[in-house]
């Protein structure tokens, strides 16, 4: 039998390569967040999962062998999303960490960046990355975890910055994070080194950085792309070049989301080249740089099956905060202290009432809110509640929230998840969402403030 590997962010760029060149040596496993309306590889099995959810991702791995974790929440959403992606990607990463080690899987291999090696304080992207790293390492699962780069190849969201860059000026005047240097790596090397860690042990529990074999800076990489492009570009070096200014420029001449761009730009600062600690553990030939540059202008990625279109997404929250925990309490006992501390601090004003299963929050008498702790489904470190009722609610049959334990304690997630408010969206967002993100940087102070 072949291996049943788990890939979890199979919709993307490296996701979709993995498909094309693996679906002959492993029973490949396709994560989406949507249902497929079409497969034409049977090849495939495709399963829907809503990776914020711990049963959906305990399902979505059961009978696993590998799990392969690509995912990242840094594209924006329909949704009202609050919190930042770096804390939205800790819980993810959580959710699956617990689900691997609840379906005993062998290995998670995960594909995030190279630790910079500059006296730079670290960017929010790869500091995410790192921590995320380390919490699907943190359970009895073996860890794989690959670092890279740049990596260049067909479809890539990367390296296509760079050539809407090149495509659309002329003339680019370039920050100094152009001169932080780099190792790019194509993406067939990765498959390479990908295939050779699967179900290989001397690759578990190791941080294995690559790159390719070619030193260069970022504007190096316009100038080549610019070539291959056939595009004659006048490329220099400006020093007056904010990181703040390079994000909009970037976002502005590429067509992308500020969203995303931003993190990736603070990046660029950089110098992201890989150690060689782990050199000994595979064998690639890596491919040289213009002939990646040239496949990823010349090819297609592979294509990807139909999928149903998700209309839940309109008009529902999730908001996703992470709680400095400096005396490293259980998540239950933050969980129990909240209601108190509430109480306390709006007196008069909100009452929660917690009886040990359900949590009532009251105004002037009124209840606004009713969640039901779910107790089969809670431990010490993950206190569950179910949104069940309540003034402030339009759905009671959706939506629940969390207080999670996060790298040993010294972080809280709290989460509200699918909830659907009752108020008109407009003085939702204006009024209630913006009291939630109030209480929980109060209610943050007053854990630290504990003696």
């Amino acid at each position: 039998m072949k291996p049943k590997v788990v890939l979890a962010g199979a919709t993307g760029f490296i996701g979709r390569w993995i498909i094309e060149a693996f679906q002959n040596d492993f029973q490949i496993i396709a994560l989406s967040r949507k249902k497929v309306k079409n497969n034409p590889n049977q090849n495939i099995v495709w399963k829907e999962v809503d990776l914020y959810s711990m049963s959906s991702t305990e399902r979505a791995l059961e009978g696993a062998d590998i799990a392969i974790y690509l995912v990242h929440s840094m594209q924006p959403s329909t949704r009202l999303n609050q919190g930042k992606f770096e804390d939205t990607d800790l819980l993810l990463a959580d959710n699956f960490s617990r689900a691997a080690q609840k379906n005993k899987l062998k290995q998670i291999i995960y594909i995030g960046g190279i630790l910079p090696k500059d006296k730079h304080e670290i960017s929010n992207h790869l500091l995410s990355r790192y921590e995320v790293e380390k919490t699907l390492g943190a359970r009895v699962t073996p860890l794989t975890s690959i670092r890279a780069g740049i990596i260049i190849g067909p479809g890539g969201s990367s390296f296509r910055i760079v050539t809407n860059l090149v495509k659309n000026l002329p003339v680019m005047a370039c920050p100094q994070w152009t001169k932080s240097k780099n190792q790019p790596i194509d993406v067939f090397d990765v498959l390479s080194l990908l295939k050779q860690c699967i179900g290989n042990p001397k690759t578990y529990n190791k941080n294995i950085e690559i790159g390719g074999n070619e030193i260069m800076t970022y504007m190096d990489l316009l100038r080549m792309t610019s070539k291959q492009m056939n595009k004659n570009r006048l490329i220099f070096s400006i020093p007056f070049f904010t990181v703040g200014l390079s994000k909009w420029w970037v976002s502005i001449f590429t067509g992308s989301n500020i969203d995303f761009v931003s993190p990736l730009v603070e990046s660029l600062k950089h110098e992201m080249t890989p150690n060689s600690d782990c050199d000994d553990l595979y064998q690639i030939n890596f491919t040289p740089i213009e002939k990646s540059i040239q496949r990823a202008l010349s090819e297609k990625p592979p294509t990807l099956p139909s999928f149903h279109f998700i209309s839940s997404e309109k008009n529902t929250v999730r908001s996703v905060q992470r709680i400095f925990n400096p005396k490293r309490q259980s998540a239950q006992w933050v969980a129990k202290y909240y209601p108190i501390w509430l109480s306390k601090k709006f007196a008069g004003i909100i009452n929660p009432r917690f009886d040990g299963s359900f949590l009532r929050f009251y105004l002037f008498g009124i209840m606004l809110l009713e969640l039901k702790l779910i107790e089969d489904r809670s431990t010490p470190n993950r206190q569950l509640f179910y949104i069940t009722g309540g003034l402030l609610t339009k759905r009671k049959d959706l939506g629940w929230l969390e207080f999670r334990s996060i790298l040993e304690n010294e972080y809280v997630i709290t989460a509200i998840h699918e909830y659907v408010p009752k108020l008109p969206w407009a003085i939702y967002k204006l009024t209630q969402a913006k009291m939630h993100l109030y209480v929980m940087k109060r209610f943050e102070r007053e854990l630290q403030r504990l003696k």
